[in-house]
């Protein structure tokens, strides 16, 4: 390793099959995409489209899919080095339905476990880990083991050695829920959230930044009032908590005492989904640039905005010209 990365990123890869017709049940879609896929990974690639040196941590099936997916990193420049493939299970893949403008069922194909959940402590290249400039970890990293430890031990291996993000990137469904609720009935997975708290509040003591959804953030915190959950980030240890409230904006909190509120940058939305990882991959961007909190904030909307306006996800995620000519034109 020449320098150091940007970027690199630790979870979910995979294949997502999208309809290419809107408002159609998925029973009756004829056709479909294929897309490179997965939170962590079109993290690493919305930040790479703008420029950023990124890489991957994850895991495929040894299988065509598991092929594609390294064609397609290659492709959007994501280095690929430390995904590696595992014989016992296939590549994961995942369908959508597309009701605009805030309807957009997921349907998994992780079982009967994803390889992204085999990555093992001892298989880690901590050296590159330390020093890469940020390091981007997610909740579904945690939620079985052997992932659960190597996210842990990836974690430790940072130190006090730059910037730490945890996307906390909550799927009840992983956690043992029912779809979007758990068996006692929880509006997100009560019984869930409760499994999945120790180790996120694990993870925390190690990162800088947290960043999700309101949702997201109770998991944690077992709050939902977003400048309470802000700041109870911040006293679980992080520098910077960044709460997004879909059509409210996106709230940042700094430990220095700065913050900085941001309304959302409309938009016909054509499909959400990815729109949170283009955020996740402009934010990084702007950390490594020093932006100040309210700027970053416009940008990382902005950048969420366009994927939002268009159909794919990774393929979707805009380059640094079309989020400056985005913003120069609201």
């Amino acid at each position: 390793m020449t320098q150091p990365y940007d970027l690199i990123t630790m979870g979910r890869i995979g294949v997502d099959i999208y309809p290419l017709q809107t408002g159609v049940p998925l029973a009756q879609v004829e056709t479909f995409g294929k897309f490179l896929g997965g939170s962590a990974t079109n993290v690493a690639v919305a930040a790479a489209r703008l420029g950023r040196r990124s890489a991957v941590i994850s895991r495929t099936g040894r299988d065509p899919f598991g092929d594609y997916v390294h064609q397609a990193l290659r492709d959007f420049g994501v280095d690929d080095r430390w995904v590696t493939a595992v014989d016992a299970y296939p590549t994961p893949v995942t369908f959508c339905e597309i009701f605009p403008p805030d309807d957009f069922p997921l349907y998994f194909y992780r079982r009967p476990k994803a390889p992204d959940l085999v990555i093992r402590p001892e298989e880690l290249d901590q050296d590159a880990i330390a020093a890469a400039r940020i390091f981007w970890i997610t909740g579904t990293g945690l939620c079985e083991e052997p992932s659960r430890s190597a996210t842990l031990a990836a974690l430790e291996a940072r130190a006090e050695a730059g910037t730490t993000v945890f996307d906390l990137d909550w799927r009840p469904m992983f956690w043992g829920g029912e779809g979007g609720a758990s068996g006692d009935g929880g509006a997100t997975g009560a019984a869930a959230m409760a499994t999945a708290r120790p180790y996120y509040e694990a993870a925390l003591r190690h990162v800088t930044v947290a960043v999700g959804n309101v949702d997201e953030a109770e998991v944690a915190t077992g709050l939902r009032e977003p400048k309470a959950c802000a700041e109870a980030l911040l006293d679980m240890g992080v520098e910077l908590a960044v709460i997004k409230q879909g059509p409210k904006g996106v709230l940042a909190v700094h430990r220095d005492g700065r913050t900085a509120e941001v309304p959302p940058t409309p938009v016909e939305v054509v499909n959400g989904l990815g729109a949170g990882d283009s955020f996740g991959g402009a934010l990084c961007h702007g950390l490594l640039a020093g932006w100040e909190l309210a700027p970053m904030m416009r940008y990382a909307n902005a950048a969420g905005a366009i994927v939002a306006s268009r159909l794919a996800c990774s393929s979707a995620m805009p380059t640094a010209d079309e989020v400056d000519a985005f913003l120069a034109g609201r």
